[in-house]
């Protein structure tokens, strides 16, 4: 049982992560555009492609790394592929806290607390 809760989970958390990369990916100059907006009364205003980029790649690995988790799970019952990208995953979303609480979007950082939880879920169940 343990193990469908941690696939659903990894399912969610990959889901979330590779279509969030996809869109940063094909429309790097709009996401650029929006964020220097989104952060310019804060210290990241001078860095944003760079923190982006930086998102961008910590997603598209937790992204991966739960599928491969998931087919894991699926395969033999191993779960470090899967706790690895449950623990990618609450290192994205706190990052992407940190952001949202600096450019005081609290209604942001409220919706990445509501990945967070079942992330961190995932991290303990697969642990």
């Amino acid at each position: 049982m343990n193990n469908v809760a941690s696939m659903l989970i990894l399912v969610f958390l990959a889901i979330s992560f590779l279509q969030s990369g996809y869109d940063k990916l094909f429309y790097w100059k709009d996401n650029v555009d929006w964020l220097k907006g989104h952060f310019a009364n804060t210290p990241l205003r001078n860095h944003v492609p760079l923190a982006l980029m930086n998102i961008l790649v910590l997603e598209l690995i937790a992204g991966i790394l739960c599928i491969v988790g998931c087919i894991e799970l699926l395969i033999n019952n191993g779960r470090i592929f899967g706790f690895y990208g449950a623990v990618f995953s609450c290192i994205t979303l706190l990052m992407l806290l940190f952001g949202q609480r600096l450019a005081k979007d609290y209604d942001g950082a409220r919706t990445i607390v509501m990945y967070f939880i079942p992330a961190v879920m995932a991290v303990y169940w697969l642990n």
